[in-house]
C-alpha cells in the first residue's frame, strides 16, 4: 500500500513539474510578443519623433528666410527713406524707370507704359527688340532677384474695344494678350518660367482718371510685379 502511495505521489509529482513547466513556458511567450510589440511601438515613436523634429527645423529654416526676405524689401525702403534715394535707385531699376515699392504686400512694381509697348489695341509688340523690357530683364537677372516670383499684369483703360473688336471681345482679353505678350517675351530670354505668370485686370485697376486722355494713357500699362517675400 506504501509503495502504491509513493508511486502515486511521485506520478503527481512528475505531473505538477511538467504543468509549471508549460506554464511558464507560455509565460515566456507572451512576454517575447509583449516586449516585440514594445520594441515595435519604441521605434515608432522615435520616428514620429524624428519627424517632427525635422518638421520644426524645416519650419525654422522657412521663418528664418522669410524674415530675410521681408529685411530685404525693408531695407529697400529704409534707403530711400533716410538716404533720400529713389525707387528706382534703391531696387537697381534706375531713376528712368517708374518703380514703386510695398513693404506691406512685399512687392516691388515697375510700370511700363503701353505707349513704349503696343500701338493702340494692339498685343505684338512695336519693336522686335525693347530696350526698356532688357533693361528690367537685366536687373531680373541678378543675384538680388534670383528665385523671385513675377507677375506681368496687363492693365487698359475703359475705352471699349472698337476698332480691333475682331481680335479681342473686351478689355479683359486685351490686358491678358499683353501681359502673355511680355511674358513670353521674358521667358525667350532666360526668365524661368516656373517664376513668373501672367495677369489680366483690364480696366477694373485704374491709377488715374479715365476722364481725361492724360488719365486714360496712365491706367494703359503693363506691371512687372516682383514678390520679395
Amino acid at each position: 500500500m506504501a509503495d502504491v502511495f509513493k508511486r502515486s505521489m511521485w506520478i503527481l509529482t512528475v505531473v505538477a513539474v511538467v504543468f509549471v513547466l508549460s506554464g511558464c513556458t507560455n509565460w515566456k511567450k507572451k512576454y517575447d510578443g509583449l516586449d516585440v510589440e514594445f520594441q515595435n511601438l519604441q521605434g515608432r515613436n522615435e520616428l514620429c519623433m524624428s519627424s517632427l523634429d525635422a518638421a520644426s527645423s524645416d519650419k525654422e529654416k522657412l521663418g528664418s528666410s522669410l524674415r530675410d526676405k521681408q529685411m530685404t524689401i525693408e531695407d529697400l525702403q529704409r534707403q530711400i527713406d533716410q538716404r533720400n534715394v529713389s525707387p528706382g535707385m534703391a531696387t537697381g531699376f534706375g531713376d528712368d524707370m517708374d518703380v514703386d515699392i510695398d513693404t506691406a504686400a512685399g512687392t516691388i512694381t515697375v510700370t511700363l507704359p503701353n505707349a513704349i509697348l503696343f500701338s493702340p489695341g494692339q498685343a505684338t509688340l512695336m519693336k522686335a527688340t525693347s530696350s526698356e523690357l532688357d533693361h528690367v530683364l537685366s536687373v531680373l537677372r541678378g543675384s538680388q532677384y534670383s528665385g523671385r516670383k513675377i507677375d506681368i499684369v496687363g492693365h487698359t483703360d475703359t475705352d471699349p474695344i472698337l476698332k480691333s473688336k475682331k481680335y479681342w471681345k473686351d478689355n479683359w482679353e486685351l490686358s491678358a494678350e499683353r501681359a502673355l505678350t511680355v511674358l513670353r517675351y521674358m521667358t525667350a530670354k532666360r526668365i524661368s518660367a516656373e517664376r513668373i505668370r501672367a495677369v489680366a485686370e483690364g480696366s477694373s485697376q485704374p491709377v488715374s482718371s479715365n476722364s481725361t486722355s492724360s488719365g486714360k494713357a496712365r491706367n494703359r500699362r503693363v506691371e512687372v510685379v516682383v514678390h520679395m517675400r
